[in-house]
């Protein structure tokens, strides 16, 4: 791709080649009265990276969550403030726009949306090809090293030297841990909340863990001692702690809290939410009474080998019946599988994926139109601002709405 001119002069100029950038965009050409001018410029040498590995490869567009209240409540730093936005382009106008670009999405048995080729490159190709009917311009290896507001308009100095000026001015950076992008909002007079991870696995060195990587539970009950953030759901034990749905989603919730507590604290485990388990034990010594209990788990959600070693840990032997089990043993079976305590000593990545909460404070934002209260026509799109989701295409979602709204107010003159 060509370098963007030297003193060019544009209508929108939108930093940031991601799926928040591209879909405000294409937005903003697609309603405007009459054809703009439009740049996107982008750090990198690779656009829509974070679409490209999201889903193991498949993107995750959206979750089949159509109810906009309902949505709203999988973002832990903008359930209220999303309620709105979400009216105006939630996860059916998604689906229909996709669908009108040629896109067909299926639903998986959680809710997820991918597209039904299974292959991110899809909706790549659907964004790229896109734009490049509209005439948007795109510019890679054109990082943006300072924004100065000069009359009416935005002056940028890209990393080649080059300055070019623009009427208005989206900023569609990513999560704000990359500083470049959160400085540029910073020097035009916004405040930021420090970013911190969201969306991470917890590493925990326990032996009632250990070699038994690939076993999920589902579901799982769990909590940070101490406090009230929990969450319920399936919980998947890897070679370096726990992951799975239940897991990410609690990290989110609790991940400016994790972060003080520098990733050291105890997690709490229900491994059968909802289940009396003490009337369950009791039934188990008069039915299977001969039965050596560490050779079946009487649980349907817990697996053999992770039955195993519960009882390992409860020191209960292998040839040890139910009719034998003594009370102190069954005590401890009971406080391990309803209140097990795991230390945890960090975080690991969501595999390739990172999410940050932190960003553009959301009341120096016209949500209904994602334009600062601050500064005339700036806008704002995606990660940059405090708002991150749970996993299940959720930050996706956040990225077309807010791309959306944006697209729609930048297109007008």
């Amino acid at each position: 791709m060509s370098e963007i001119a030297p003193d060019s002069s544009w209508d929108l100029i939108i930093v940031g080649g991601g799926a928040a950038g591209f879909f405000a965009a294409i937005t903003s050409e697609q309603h405007a009265p009459s054809p703009l001018r439009i740049a996107i410029v982008e750090k990198s040498s690779q656009l829509l990276q974070k679409v490209k590995i999201s889903g193991g490869g498949r993107c995750n567009v959206t979750h089949d969550c159509r109810a906009p209240k309902e949505l709203a409540k999988n973002y832990p730093r903008g359930i209220k403030s999303l309620i709105g936005p979400f009216h105006h382009f939630g996860a059916n106008e998604t689906i229909d726009w996709f669908q009108k670009h040629g896109v067909d999405l299926k639903v998986e048995k959680d809710g997820r949306m991918f597209p039904s080729t299974d292959d991110s490159q899809t909706i790549i190709d659907c964004l790229t090809n896109t734009a490049a009917e509209l005439g948007i311009e795109i510019f890679t290896k054109a990082g943006v090293k300072e924004v100065t507001r000069k009359g009416d308009e935005f002056s940028l100095e890209i990393e080649n030297g080059a300055k070019v000026s623009t009427k208005k001015l989206l900023l569609a950076t990513g999560g704000t841990r990359l500083a470049a992008g959160a400085k540029l909002a910073e020097n035009l007079g916004h405040q930021l909340l420090p970013p911190v991870p969201s969306l991470f696995t917890f590493s925990i060195d326990h032996p009632l863990l250990t070699e038994l990587e690939g076993l999920s539970v589902n579901p799982a009950h769990v909590q940070i001692e101490g406090t009230k953030f929990s969450n319920k759901g399936p919980l998947l034990v890897t070679h370096w702690g726990v992951s799975g749905p239940g897991v990410l989603k609690l990290s989110a919730l609790a991940a400016r809290d994790l972060a003080e507590r520098d990733y050291t604290f105890t997690l709490l485990v229900n491994w059968c939410p909802g289940l009396d388990l003490e009337r369950l034990l009791k039934h188990k010594r008069t039915e299977w009474g001969k039965r050596q209990i560490a050779t079946r788990s009487p649980l349907a959600s817990i697996p053999k080998r992770l039955w195993g070693r519960f009882c390992q840990v409860a020191n209960i032997s292998e040839t040890l019946t139910w009719a034998q089990l003594p009370k102190a043993q069954e005590q401890k079976l009971q406080d391990l599988l309803t209140k097990c305590q795991l230390p945890v000593s960090g975080k690991s990545l969501n595999k390739d994926e990172f999410v940050t909460c932190g960003g553009v404070e959301l009341n120096e934002i016209n949500l209904k139109t994602m334009e600062s209260k601050l500064v005339p026509n700036l806008y704002f799109a995606g990660e940059i601002m405090n708002i991150d989701g749970v996993t299940g295409g959720f930050n996706f979602q956040n990225a077309w709405t807010s791309g959306h709204l944006a697209g729609i107010n930048l297109s007008q003159p």
